[in-house]
């Protein structure tokens, strides 16, 4: 999974986790304001449908997320969508898990589309 930041003109990113690879998933951790600073995991779920995530994201004990595989079609590259969602939160945090290029390990990227 390697890609470039190359912000589209109309999305605003903003780079709101770190991970590296650990045995079959990732280790690191998510940083918003609402959230400050939190450990998590993201570790392979036993798939129960074609629907079902890859991957629960745990912080200690909790889940609080999900992650597909993806296959970016413009650069044919692999990343994971993720989906981060707690009862504290107003609405779902939509990101993408992606390994950038000329850094090391993954940068989890959300983004937002402009509204004009």
């Amino acid at each position: 999974m390697v890609a470039t930041r190359e912000p589209k003109e109309d999305t605003n990113m903003a780079t709101i986790g770190n991970f590296t690879v650990n045995g079959n998933g990732f280790v690191g951790s998510v940083k918003t304001l609402a959230l400050g600073t939190v450990k998590a995991k993201i570790v392979p779920a036993d798939r129960t449908s074609d629907k079902a995530p890859d991957y629960r994201i745990f912080a200690g004990t909790i889940e609080f997320g999900a992650a597909w595989k993806k296959k970016s079609q413009e650069q044919n590259r692999d990343y994971l969508s993720v989906k981060l969602d707690d009862p504290s939160f107003a609405a779902p945090i939509y990101a993408t898990l992606v390994e950038v290029e000329g850094e090391e390990g993954h940068s989890l990227i959300w983004s937002r589309p402009n509204r004009d």
